[in-house]
């Protein structure tokens, strides 16, 4: 594989740094792009392998791309761009320009030098949250109206709709969880873990809303099928098993931190109104995938990870993308 070069920008975050760790093992070259906003030591174990090049970058440059391959490598078969604004609380802080120059301008951008490269795959993250509240209360397949309730479904639908004619696989994302070499802390699941542990108690609002939630070693999973799956088109990516009231994701925690005082406050907060079941049988049916971790593995794991120390400051603003969190 080590003739198969691979760009990956966002390559310190949250996916990014498992994303490039799984590559590596499986034998590919890979460019990785960050501007280490939220610091890179999830890339240090990386930096003496002999096929992993590393670039500081802004993707918002006209040249950040092409200005990070390395000489000597072969041209770069795929690109994944990770690099965005996640999440609505970080969309609605940064304000709509800023939001549209990072999530819409910036892809575009990267495209359009990924395409002069001769890049032949071109995959993309979105979310999940573009179908906005469910009308009918039927499960939403790709096909389904989109229905933005916040910036940041806006931002990735205005990115949809100029990639998918242009070739690109693009997975709208599910809810994560789980650890990585880059934690987010600001994620449902894993903010649920930290409360209970560290104050002993949870307090949760819009108590009944369904979400679909996908393990991030399980969407590292996914998008590696992008590298042969067709272009131009769509996947949910999740699981039919990850469907989950929040009263659900709280009895996983109580099953863990059984000492844990929920509360729960009759309160919504605009935005990111989700209230919906997700349909995962396209990527099941055309692309093979199925999940192999579950909630409560997440669950288990951040919660060890707690207990032994192993994370010691999950307060700190770096496992975060924003600097609030709404439940």
């Amino acid at each position: 594989m080590t003739d198969r070069h691979v760009i990956v920008t966002g390559a310190a975050g949250y996916i990014g740094s498992l994303l490039v760790s799984e590559l590596l093992r499986l034998g590919y070259r890979v460019t990785a792009i960050d501007s280490l906003l939220y610091g890179g030591e999830s890339l240090v174990p990386f930096l003496s392998h002999p096929n992993f090049h590393f670039a500081k970058a802004d993707v918002t440059e006209a040249r950040s791309v092409r200005d990070s391959l390395p000489r000597g490598w072969k041209k770069p078969s795929a690109l994944f761009h990770l690099a965005a604004v996640v999440g609505f609380p970080a969309c609605q802080a940064i304000g709509k320009p800023a939001a549209w120059r990072y999530n819409v301008q910036a892809t575009q951008n990267v495209f359009e030098q990924a395409a002069g490269l001769g890049v032949e795959k071109f995959i993309y993250p979105s979310t999940y949250s573009v179908y906005g509240l469910s009308g009918d209360g039927q499960p939403v397949t790709e096909a389904s109206p989109l229905n933005p309730q916040s910036l940041y479904a806006e931002t990735k639908i205005a990115a949809e709709a100029f990639l998918q004619p242009a070739g690109a696989v693009i997975f709208r994302l599910a809810t994560l969880y789980g650890l990585s070499p880059r934690t987010r802390f600001d994620l449902i699941v894993n903010q649920f873990v930290l409360d209970a542990y560290a104050k002993r108690e949870l307090l949760i609002y819009q108590r009944g809303y369904n979400r679909s939630f996908v393990h991030v070693r399980d969407v590292v999973r996914g998008l590696l099928i992008g590298l042969t799956a067709p272009g131009g088109q769509i996947f949910n990516l999740g699981t039919p098993e990850g469907n989950y009231t929040k009263d659900q994701i709280v009895g996983y925690v109580l099953k863990r931190l059984p000492e844990t005082m929920v509360q729960y406050k009759n309160l919504t907060f605009g935005g990111d109104m989700r209230d919906i079941t997700v349909s995962f049988e396209k990527i099941q049916r055309e692309l093979g995938f199925k999940a192999t971790l579950t909630v409560d593995d997440g669950v288990r794991e951040v919660v060890t990870a707690l207990k032994t120390g192993m994370i010691r400051n999950p307060s700190d603003e770096r496992y975060r993308n924003a600097h609030f969190i709404v439940q």
